[in-house]
C-alpha cells in the first residue's frame, strides 16, 4: 500500500518504500478548531466595525490569533507514517519526525490512544512514561524500544503496520 502523497526524500536514501499512510486529524478536532476561528474571527469583526478606533486594535490582534489558529491547524492536520525496510517514520507536523530503526523495536501492540492516558491529542507524553502522536482517540500502534521510552502514534490500519514492523525488525 504504497501512495505517492509521501516523498522518499525524507526517508534514508538505500531503504525501499513498504508502506506509507495519512491519517488526518479526527473530526472532534476539526470541528473544535473550525469553531474556535469562527468564534473569535466574528469578535474581530464586531470590534473592528463597530467600535471606536481605539479598539480597533483589539480586532486586529484577535484576527491575528484566528490566523495563527489556522496555521497551526493546518500544520498539524495529520501523520505521515512510512516503513521502509529497516525504518519507521512517523511525521505530525513540518519540524516533528521521529525516525526509528526497525531493529530497535522490541514489541509492535495494537493499542487504544485514550484522553485518561495522554490529556489530548497532538504531541503528547502519557502518565505511562511513552510519548505519543495522536491525532484522535481511536486505533493506535504502540512500539516498546530498546531504548528510549515507548511510543504510540496513530493510524488506520494498526495490524498491518504491526504484522509489518514484526517482520521486519527480527
Amino acid at each position: 500500500m504504497v501512495n505517492d502523497k509521501i516523498s522518499k526524500h525524507t526517508l534514508q536514501e538505500d531503504n525501499d518504500l513498504i508502506y506509507t499512510e495519512w491519517v488526518p486529524a479526527g473530526k472532534f478536532i476539526k470541528f473544535t478548531v473550525l469553531f474556535v476561528f469562527v468564534l473569535i474571527s466574528t469578535l474581530a469583526i464586531i470590534f473592528i466595525a463597530t467600535l471606536p478606533n481605539e479598539v480597533t486594535f483589539v480586532g486586529l490582534i484577535l484576527g491575528g490569533v484566528s490566523v495563527l489558529i489556522l496555521l497551526l491547524f493546518w500544520n498539524y492536520r495529520g501523520l505521515h507514517i512510512s516503513i521502509t525496510t529497516n525504518q519507521l517514520e512517523v511525521g505530525y507536523g513540518i519540524l516533528n519526525r521521529k525516525r526509528i530503526q526497525l531493529s530497535n523495536i522490541t514489541q509492535c501492540d495494537v493499542s487504544k490512544a485514550r484522553f485518561r492516558t495522554y490529556g489530548g491529542v497532538g504531541i503528547r507524553y502519557g502518565l505511562d512514561g511513552s510519548s505519543a502522536y495522536n491525532t484522535d482517540f481511536g486505533e493506535a500502534v504502540k512500539l516498546t524500544l530498546q531504548h528510549g521510552r515507548p511510543f504510540l502514534f496513530s493510524t488506520r490500519n494498526p495490524e498491518q503496520i504491526c504484522s509489518l514492523i514484526n517482520e521486519l525488525s527480527q
